[in-house]
């Protein structure tokens, strides 16, 4: 039941991934959505196989906060150069 749950919570992450391609916030968001269904995904699998691997976990959640911090820091530059998050604004992209 729980990995129902997971599957529907990472392609529902995916779907609105691919659905809002024009603003960058939006983007950023639904990735991070899709890191914290995989953490619980990675939780459930060590917990179901009797694995502790508390190191891996510390690991990936380090990962992902930096790639979030990454993520916003190119947000507030895109926002400071260009005025807006509007992916298609952008003429580097093109």
């Amino acid at each position: 039941m729980l990995m129902y749950l997971l599957s529907i919570m990472f392609f529902s992450g995916a779907l609105s991934f691919v659905l809002n391609r024009k603003h960058l916030l939006m983007m950023l968001l639904s990735l991070e959505f899709i890191v914290v269904s995989l953490y619980f995904f990675i939780i459930y699998m060590f917990k179901k196989h009797k694995l502790w691997m508390f190191f891996f976990q510390m690991i990936y959640l380090t990962m992902s906060v930096c790639e979030g911090a990454l993520g916003l820091s190119m947000l507030i530059l895109m926002v400071r150069m260009h005025g807006n998050d509007y992916i298609t604004t952008f003429s580097f992209l093109w």
